[in-house]
Formats: C-alpha cells, structure tokens, sequence
C-alpha cells in the first residue's frame, strides 16, 4: 500500500457515518459527519478502529471516488453544511484534497485527525487539524521531523491542536515533552480507554476515575496549559461502531 496515492486514485473508505457529535478533542460536541479512511501506517497496541487500520479487513473497504463520498455526505446530513471529520486509520495516506473542495464549496467545515506522520497539502485547506502524537503505551515511535512538516502544512489556513490520549505515568510525562517542543498549539489531553472490544460493555466508573486521575496529574502539578477532556463518544455509546 503506497502512503502517496496519487489525486486521481479512489479513496479506501472504512465508514462514512452521522450526522452524530463529536466525541472528543477541541469540536467535542459539535454535530459531525465522519468519514473514515482505511489503512494506516501505525498499529497502535489500544487501538479502538481496527477496522480501519488492519490489512486484513481491507476487503471491507469501499473504493469510492470523491464525488461517490462526497454525495453520501450530503445525503446524510441532508444538504445542511455542518463538520466534516476525517479520521481513520491515517486519512493523510490518501488525497482527500478534492473531496474537501467539493464541500468547502457548498459552506461545509472539515476537521482531520491524524498522527502526524504524513503531511499532506489539503491541510491548509481544513477548518481544523487534530494531530495526535502517540505516547510511548501506543508501542509506537513520533518522527517529529515528519510531525513539524504536518505543522506546517496546516499553516496556510487550519486551525491546528495537538490531543493526546494518556494511559499512564509515563505518556504524561511524554506528553509534557511532545507539547515542550511545540508550545504553540493548543494542547488536549483525554484518559485513554482500555477496553475496546466492541462487545465488551464499558465501566463508567472506570473511566471517570481515570478522568480523575488526570485532572489531579496536570492541575494538581501546576501544569495549566493542557485542556482535559473525556472521551464523550465512549462514555455513551461505549465501542460501538458508526456512531
């Protein structure tokens, strides 16, 4: 799998879903539909979307031209420009630039969620830009050179931030490093969720203590700059997909 298709290539789509809200990070709440790419260059040890992210479910991926995506969106939101969200997998693998000018066009918003490990030139044509670094309990490594090049690629026009999930002692202080080396963005941090079984039901109590746990971490640390958010989508719907 090339991580540079080239503009004409099909996009390899996971799900499209919603109209729901966002679930977490800086548009937490906010009225999205969600456009999930398939395939992804990390295979993160918590990962809750490997549907999206294992080869071995690519045969479940739709192929589908931009315009094809473009008009299921539509469809669902019945024509009312609202959020775009494109996540994944690693939605910066594929060209998503002509799908966000169909819809930049008809007055909707785009926000994307990636890693960082790719930079691509459709982010500065975002609304809003959600790098995601993953911390050492991911099992994977951040090539902050590759990061720094996401930075700016999102410069021309994206609103960018910086969410990281937190699971343990040691991804908080990596956090507290990650956001040391790029102090201008906005920083989110949210307890990460252990559980992601999609038929495993999910302990409320579990995750509001962890939510605890992180506010007493930061603030009780004196460590003000980051902004502490739960997962919403998980505290309702649990691991369930499409929603």
């Amino acid at each position: 799998m090339s991580r540079h298709e080239g503009p004409a290539a099909p996009l390899r789509i996971a799900e499209i879903f919603g109209p729901t809200i966002q679930g977490e990070g800086v548009l937490i709440g906010e009225a999205t539909v969600f456009v999930r790419a398939g395939g992804c260059d990390y295979r993160c040890s918590w990962c809750d979307s490997l549907h999206a992210v294992d080869s071995v479910h690519r045969y479940t991926w739709a192929r589908m031209e931009s315009a094809a995506v473009w008009a299921e969106v539509k469809r669902l939101s019945g024509g009312r420009p609202l959020t775009v969200s494109l996540s994944g997998g690693n939605p910066a693998l594929q060209d998503f630039g002509p799908l966000i000018g169909l819809g930049r066009a008809e007055g909707y918003r785009f926000a994307c969620e990636t890693q960082g490990s790719v930079a691509r030139p459709w982010f500065g044509a975002l609304d809003t830009l959600v790098l995601s670094p993953k911390p050492p309990s991911s099992g994977e490594r951040v090539d902050w050179e590759a990061f720094a090049a996401c930075v700016a690629a999102g410069a021309g026009g994206a609103r960018t931030v910086m969410k990281i999930v937190i699971f343990d002692e040691a991804d908080l202080a990596w956090a507290r490093e990650a956001a040391a080396r790029h102090p201008g963005l906005p920083l989110f941090l949210q307890p990460g969720n252990p559980e992601t079984d999609p038929e495993t039901p999910v302990d409320p109590q579990s995750l509001a203590d962890r939510m605890l746990w992180l506010v007493e971490r930061t603030a009780g640390a004196g460590w003000f700059a980051p902004r502490i958010l739960p997962q919403l989508h998980v505290l309702i719907w649990g691991n369930r997909r499409g929603v």
